[in-house]
């Protein structure tokens, strides 16, 4: 059925294909696309080109030739996603419980700063990120179970609060693979995250899995540390667990948006 369908949407659009390739200014750009890609790949064609890459390689794309390619593929996606929805298919956004807090660009800064007796676990995502989205239930499982007065989970959304990106330096480029990231706050100051960046400003490759998670964070010496807050009587509230829905979000976003 995945074969069939796109092939059947191909012989239906022959006679529209037809039309579109009569136009000599769309069969000029067609042309114009194969040749830039067949002198960069084809030797002995690509030799005398310049490059960006740390091998010297010309025959070979650099990451800025790569991220323009991949910013153009989006527009085209975006201008014909009824037709490339029958070949992909985005992961549903988690809906679930969770004792997960959602900041914006003003509120993660104060939260932090709030009250430092407090140890946050948070993660910066985007909802475009297919990893993002296969994380977000193991995520909200490990708030459910670590969750207490003194060890607090939220997320901020990077794709959308570009400048929180920029202030805690998490690249939201598909080509460094940094998202999501994981930091953990104690004292208001990051005291560590993963995935961890190399010299070149790309993410070590960590695998976001729950024992994962547990392990490098050390999640059940932070749970037993946070308890003893709440034993000795401090005052801070304790959040109650929250199943999202689109009507439930404070400040009018559904939890789509977010």
């Amino acid at each position: 059925m995945a074969v069939l369908a796109p092939i059947i949407a191909l012989i239906y659009s022959v006679p529209r294909l037809s039309r579109w390739l009569a136009r000599p200014y769309y069969l000029l750009s067609a042309l114009l696309s194969a040749a830039f890609l067949l002198v960069r790949k084809l030797p002995p064609l690509c030799h005398g080109l310049p490059t960006q890459r740390e091998d010297g390689n010309p025959c070979d794309f650099d990451w800025r030739e790569v991220e323009i390619l991949m910013f153009l593929s989006a527009i085209v996606m975006m201008k014909n996603r009824r037709s490339m929805f029958l070949m992909t298919c985005k992961p549903p956004l988690y809906m679930g419980p969770e004792y997960i807090k959602y900041f914006n660009d003003k509120t993660i800064d104060e939260e932090l700063e709030r009250d430092k007796r407090v140890t946050w676990i948070v993660e910066f995502f985007a909802n475009w990120s297919n990893d993002c989205q296969s994380f977000a239930p193991i995520y909200a499982d490990l708030s459910l179970k670590y969750n207490c007065t003194g060890l607090n989970f939220g997320k901020v959304d990077v794709g959308r609060y570009t400048d929180v990106s920029t202030r805690y330096k998490v690249s939201t480029s598909p080509l460094t693979k940094q998202l999501p990231t994981l930091i953990l706050f104690q004292g208001g100051k990051e005291v560590m995250r993963r995935p961890q960046i190399d010299k070149k400003g790309r993410a070590v490759s960590w695998t976001f899995s729950e024992e994962n998670v547990i392990r490098e964070f050390n999640l059940n010496e932070l749970y037993q540390r946070a308890k003893k807050i709440s034993k000795a009587g401090d005052s801070i509230p304790e959040e109650q667990p929250v199943v999202p829905t689109p009507t439930t979000v404070p400040d009018g976003e559904s939890k789509k948006d977010k």
